[in-house]
């Protein structure tokens, strides 16, 4: 079958990270402009004889000795000798975060990183999916079908088979990064779906919520960071990508309300926070943290509402989560409930620490209206309808001291991903001694615990901002056979 493709350049060797990420964007920019170009031209010329295709650029190493690197680094090196690779898409949004990685892998190593075109196809969805003015037909609506012309999405090929350490590869090479090109591209595909912003207003701080109270909140602290130029933050965007600049400006409302409502307070090296209202449920929980893991945040914490189980804890208190029992079953397949998620010190710190300011009380005095323990994640909203014996002594056994529907799954969902992950969150309820919120209980308790709650979200990502990278991310997170790439 004939086979119109883009001039297929040879790899070339670089020793200079920048440099080789230029060549990364040059090489992407032509695949997606031929792709665009020959799309067009299809549309309104018809079908071509054969078969157009481009294909995704990649990064390849090679060592031929086991390097002596600094161990206490979780990333940036490969443990044994031979032949990394990894595709790579939209090298200009992860530019500086391929600039780092391989940066270290040159340095660690002392050896040189080729950069050139794979053999994987690019699917023509992804190379117009960021060019407005091109629209990809529905099914039946052009005179041929697409998939016979162009490459599509392949679900064979998107999975998670590296991060969850199923991955065999087919001709000996090992992964270099913990996502393939195709996968990005569908995660950030659903990510402004399913958020309704562009994933370039992400930023490395994630704070995930399961009420629409934290973002009223969020978007009045953003203002009054934007008014301060000694803050650092430089913008606010919403949904629907409207973006402004000072804490007076309107926001220019949404036409559509999204799945998982969004919110960034930018800073210019991308070092801010994003809020993402994930809603209810372990599922969407997997959804929101699956696909905003491609970006690779340096840390994500849950803030949101739960019901205590102990006696002792009050309405407003708030819980630490230390460790997790999974009932959530959405995550059984890729990281099995008997897998231990551990606590890590970092964040631990940083949430008692922002506890402690917010609250203004420190040491002893802090447990009145903090407890540290084991959260329960069910998936059942309406478990108390139940019979009351196997959830309670489920509960009893694993000493769980709150329950929510959300944390256990995106701190498992972190674990695997390797990205640092924390819970904090604030008692809503006591289901098991009979308080529940009734309507006035609800409004008074709103509007004087949200605010703090949130707050201690944010002072929280401000401690882990001025952290270093390398002290962030764990080796508690890494398995036998890593990634190089962060």
């Amino acid at each position: 079958m004939k086979m119109l493709t883009p001039d297929m350049r040879k790899h070339l060797v670089f020793h200079d990270p920048q440099e080789a990420v230029a060549q990364l964007i040059t090489l992407y920019d032509e695949a997606v402009e031929f792709l665009c170009h020959q799309f067009m031209t299809t549309m309104s010329d018809g079908a071509p004889e054969g078969r157009i295709r481009a294909f995704y650029p990649e990064i390849r190493f090679t060592t031929s000795s086991y390097a002596q690197v600094d161990t206490r680094l979780s990333f940036g090196h490969v443990s044994t000798p031979g032949t990394y690779a990894t595709t790579v898409t939209r090298p200009n949004l992860f530019a500086s975060y391929l600039i780092q990685q391989i940066g270290l892998l040159i340095t660690n190593h002392d050896q040189p990183v080729e950069i050139g075109y794979s053999n994987t196809p690019m699917p023509v969805h992804f190379a117009v999916a960021n060019r407005p003015d091109i629209t990809v037909p529905q099914q039946g609506a052009a005179d041929f079908t697409l998939r016979d012309v162009f490459d599509v999405p392949d679900l064979g090929n998107t999975n998670d088979d590296i991060v969850n350490g199923t991955y065999v590869s087919p001709d000996g090479i090992g992964a270099l990064a913990p996502f393939t090109a195709q996968r990005v591209d569908y995660s950030l595909a659903r990510l402004s779906h399913y958020t309704a912003t562009d994933p370039e207003h992400f930023q490395n701080h994630v704070l995930f919520t399961n009420y629409q109270f934290y973002v009223a909140e969020f978007e009045a602290y953003a203002r009054t960071q934007l008014n301060d130029p000694n803050s650092g933050y430089v913008s606010f965007v919403a949904t629907g990508n409207a973006e402004i600049i000072s804490g007076d400006q309107p926001l220019e409302a949404s036409a559509k309300t999204p799945q998982m409502p969004t919110f960034h307070l930018k800073r210019a090296d991308g070092s801010g926070i994003t809020l993402v209202n994930i809603g209810v449920g372990p599922s969407n929980a997997k959804t929101a943290t699956d696909h905003i893991a491609v970006l690779r945040p340096h840390a994500w914490l849950m803030v949101g509402h739960c019901a205590g189980l102990r006696n002792s804890q009050a309405l407003g208190d708030f819980v630490l989560a230390h460790a997790y029992l999974r009932e959530d079953k959405v995550l059984d397949n890729d990281l099995p409930p008997w897998v231990p998620i551990p606590a890590l010190a970092e964040i631990q710190i940083a949430l008692e620490q922002a506890v402690a300011v917010v609250t203004k009380l420190e040491g002893y005095e802090l447990k009145r209206i903090m407890r540290t323990g084991t959260v329960a994640t069910h998936d059942d909203r309406n478990w108390e309808l139940r019979d009351q014996k196997g959830p309670v002594q489920h509960l009893s056994q694993s000493r769980a001291i709150a329950l929510d529907m959300e944390s256990a799954t995106i701190a498992a969902n972190g674990y695997r991903f390797r990205v640092p992950y924390g819970t904090l969150l604030c008692v809503s309820d006591k289901p098991l001694h009979g308080e529940l919120k009734l309507p006035g209980m609800a409004s008074d308790f709103y509007k004087t615990q949200v605010a703090r709650h949130l707050m201690i979200g944010i002072h929280a990502m401000e401690h882990l901002r001025t952290t270093p990278l390398e002290r962030i991310h764990s080796r508690k997170l890494r398995s036998f056979d890593e990634t190089a790439f962060l």
